[in-house]
């Protein structure tokens, strides 16, 4: 049997298991309203007819019991910053637990027209043959615990990721939504601010939101992540304000994915801030606006493209015959090299009419190594539409994202550009199933990089559980 057969035959049988679940469940949750994620819990038993096997409110979403929590299932899509309003009331202290997981099933082929690059008789610009088969699985671990109102701590835990075998923690913080001291000045204060400390996913960009994290794949429409990025957890704190429709944020961080005290000489705080509008005109029209911005002016090892630990979901595509899936886990991205130094900027607009949905990242990044004189730039585009439909249960979704700019020790401008066609299906709030197609090309690059003449398309279906 050929990989395109196998492929076909899995990606029939999975849109056809899809169909009886949709067919045979109850109405599912409306997710996707921009207004604070609802509480809902399941019908009290004691009070449903014995006779009747589903009532019409049930619900297949676990209840949530946290304050001000985003849900990591169908009911977080286009949640962005917390919600500030309480979904439940507090009683007391609560320990909640929850997980997420995915698994991909991939059929991709990539080429180049590198000249060969011979070390100890390999060819080094000779890509890895690949196949269609599955991916290792990935998963995360949720830890929440309210201590107080509006007071509350996450962890989020990577149990099972491309880059780490070993179980290892992915955040932590502390987010404060209430004044702990019953002080007018400050309980005024609070109503509008949100503060947030530890070790945390930074609030740059809105794409962040709408990116797979590891095992939850649940607010991506698509497979994939951008070519660039702008992902990563450092130490340090926000204060974000919001009032109405609008909001802005300021935060200081070390910049860096690790807590570093050593080589003080080479290491700067990281400065971010972001300002946004974001409102529902009507019970079909919802605009959002941001901008926001990071700069480090030194750092031993800035991560601002380089953050996401878990890696990509395309596997293997144009690496070397001597790397690993692990070695070399960012498949098919680009690290622009800015470890010591980088200031970016991003504008994000956002626009959802009924089911329609318009997302949009417009990325301008300068910055080097601690040995680089001159700022390299780039520039990273990405525009995505979503069509969400029968209830949100589907969608169609496309993607079109391209990167150009200056990379270390080559002498011209090289781009990369890449699109994405695809489609989900909520089987539950907590379960779904999405494809893509895709493809992406290399321009510019020199004859001796195996990234030359590159190219790689194809198919990744992906299933996707989480609670």
């Amino acid at each position: 049997m050929t990989a395109r057969t196998t492929f076909s035959a899995i990606f029939a049988a999975s849109l056809l298991s899809a169909s009886v679940v949709i067919a045979q469940q109850a109405p599912a949750n409306k997710p996707s309203d921009p207004a604070p994620a609802k509480s809902s819990g399941t019908t009290d038993s004691s009070k449903t007819d014995s006779k009747a096997a589903k009532p019409a409110s049930f619900s297949y979403a676990p209840q949530i019991g946290i304050q001000r929590l985003r849900p990591v299932d169908q009911r977080g899509i286009n949640v962005f910053e917390t919600p500030k309003t309480d979904a439940v009331p507090y009683t007391g202290f609560k320990l909640e637990w929850g997980a997420a997981f995915t698994q991909q099933f991939q059929d991709l082929d990539h080429s180049n027209t590198a000249a060969p690059r011979m070390v100890g008789g390999t060819d080094m610009n000779q890509p890895v043959s690949i196949g269609a088969g599955f991916n290792n699985a990935n998963a995360n671990l949720y830890m929440n615990a309210q201590l107080a109102p509006g007071i509350r701590v996450a962890l989020t835990s990577y149990m099972s990721a491309r880059h780490h075998n070993e179980m290892w923690v992915k955040d932590g913080y502390l987010l404060i939504d209430e004044s702990p001291i019953k002080v007018k000045a400050l309980e005024t204060l609070m109503q509008y601010v949100t503060v947030k400390a530890g070790h945390f996913e930074i609030n740059y960009g809105d794409a962040h939101f709408r990116r797979t994290d590891n095992g939850n794949a649940m607010y991506n429409p698509l497979v994939g992540n951008y070519i660039m990025d702008a992902f990563t957890t450092q130490i340090g704190g926000e204060v974000l304000f919001r009032k109405g429709a609008f909001l802005a944020m300021g935060g200081v961080t070390g910049g860096e994915v690790r807590g570093v005290v050593r080589t003080p000489e080479k290491r700067s705080p990281a400065f971010l801030g972001k300002i946004g509008f974001d409102k529902q005109f009507t019970p079909m029209v919802r605009v959002r606006l941001t901008g926001s911005m990071f700069s480090q002016s030194k750092s031993a090892n800035n991560t601002l493209y380089t953050g996401d630990r878990a890696g990509s979901r395309y596997y293997s595509v144009l690496d070397s015959v001597t790397s690993s899936e692990t070695s070399q886990a960012w498949s098919g991205a680009l690290q622009p090299g800015f470890s010591s130094k980088v200031h970016a900027n991003v504008i994000n607009p956002f626009v959802k009419v009924g089911g329609l949905e318009l997302f949009g990242n417009i990325e301008t990044a300068k910055g080097g190594a601690a040995t680089e004189t001159v700022d390299r730039e780039w520039k990273h585009n990405a525009y995505e539409a979503t069509y969400r439909f029968l209830k949100d249960q589907l969608y169609v979704a496309a993607r079109y994202n391209t990167a150009k700019g200056r990379l270390p020790k080559i002498a011209n401008d090289v781009s990369l550009d890449r699109s994405q066609f695809g489609g989900g299906w909520f089987i539950t709030p907590n379960v779904m199933l999405k494809t893509e197609y895709v493809t992406q090309k290399y321009n510019d690059f020199p004859v001796n990089d195996i990234r030359n003449g590159g190219k790689f398309k194809g198919f990744v279906v992906e299933g996707v559980v989480a609670f």
